[in-house]
């Protein structure tokens, strides 16, 4: 399978020896080291260390890191509006009669995801009535507005950035009705 990534990553996972992953920087600064045992099984001593596959799995994931936190194209600041803060710059706003039927799910899935769901107490009256909610951090404020089919925010009006590929997926409630929110309209 090729790449179709232009220029090389900010950060890599090599496989130093047979005992060790290590996460570097783009200067090839170690960030991350790894230690991991084949024969874990075999011996009582190394029971405690990963396997190769999930110290291989877990410096991916690390190599990922400033992917994440990149800016992603067309998810801008609001940069204005009436309750607007610059250190809080993402608004998404969500459905009022959506927030009200389904709280409960919306409150379970942002606790268990980390995310933060901070009200601004703005509300938007356009073709229904929208309540508005604030991050601090970009890839917060995506996966709130993907998962929830929110309208996302640039001034006072509505701005329908694309879905972006590649988008994590939030860690999904165990034991609770599936729901999809284009079921409401």
């Amino acid at each position: 399978m090729e790449s179709s990534r232009r220029f090389k990553p900010p950060w890599t996972l090599i496989r130093e020896n047979s005992e060790c992953y290590v996460v570097k920087d783009a200067n090839g600064v170690t960030l991350a080291w790894l230690y991991c045992r084949d024969d874990a099984k075999r011996y009582s001593f190394g029971v405690s260390k990963l396997s190769s596959d999930e110290a291989r799995r877990i410096g991916k994931a690390i190599a990922r890191i400033p992917e994440f936190m990149m800016p992603r194209q067309g998810f801008y600041p609001r940069g204005g509006g009436p309750r607007w803060r610059t250190d809080r710059p993402y608004n998404v706003a969500l459905e009022d009669r959506y927030i009200r039927e389904h709280w409960d799910e919306i409150d379970a899935l942002c606790r268990l995801n980390s995310l933060p769901l901070n009200a601004t107490g703005e509300v938007i009256e356009n073709d229904g009535v929208w309540r508005v909610y604030e991050f601090a951090w970009q890839m917060d404020a995506i996966l709130f507005w993907a998962r929830f089919e929110g309208r996302w925010l640039r001034g006072t009006e509505f701005h329908y950035p694309e879905h972006p590929e590649n988008l994590p997926s939030l860690k999904p409630l165990e034991n609770w009705p599936k729901f999809n929110p284009r079921d409401m309209r």
